[in-house]
């Protein structure tokens, strides 16, 4: 495997002022939690939703070290169904100090340019800015903010920056080439 070059930019938001929400498309498209952990799902989900844009940190994990993550407190997954099928998915962790972070965001390739990433994005910041409310010890969300990098698909930065989130933060690294486990030969990308 050779070196690939690898930018990630960190953006962010302060105030809820800040999100610039997108409209719903048509259509029937619900956002559901996924309020039961499921090591199984989640990892449907980032396999899916990662599979041909590199996304390879989470694949080796075992199912306890899912089941640790998705357990703990001020952590969601939210998942937006189109037609009652699976389209993508945003995840959040509260953090210190009222800081929450969307740690991982993204469609199935199939569900991809129809406007719906925009829809999630803008419900998942919305519920971001006021998760650090819902746990104990908390005193609201005062920071919502995420990454993301040259692999991510080509609409990813443009729909972060529409949606009103800042960027505060770039690095360029070098890392392995890595192997993914999709999308099958055959399988609707866009």
């Amino acid at each position: 495997m050779s070196d690939i070059s690898v930018t990630t930019w960190s953006l962010e938001q302060t105030a809820p002022a800040d999100l610039l929400p997108a409209s719903a498309p048509g259509g029937d498209l619900r956002i559901v939690r996924a309020e039961v952990p499921s090591p199984e799902f989640s990892r449907f989900l980032y396999a899916s939703v990662g599979g041909d844009i590199l996304w390879t940190d989470r694949l080796a994990w075992t199912y306890a070290r899912w089941q640790e993550v998705l357990d703990r407190p001020g952590t969601e997954t939210w998942v937006a169904y189109d037609r009652g099928t699976p389209a993508g998915y945003v995840e959040l962790e509260a953090q210190d100090d009222g800081v929450v972070e969307i740690v991982y965001f993204g469609l199935l390739p199939a569900f991809r340019g129809r406007r719906i990433g925009g829809h999630l994005l803008s419900f998942g910041t919305a519920r971001a800015w006021d998760l650090a409310e819902r746990w104990p010890g908390r005193d609201g969300t005062k920071r919502v903010w995420l990454h993301t990098c040259s692999k991510d698909g080509e609409h990813a930065m443009d729909n972060y920056l529409r949606r009103g989130f800042r960027l505060f933060d770039t690095k360029v690294e070098q890392e392995k080439e890595a192997v993914t486990p999709g999308p099958w030969p055959g399988a609707h990308t866009v």
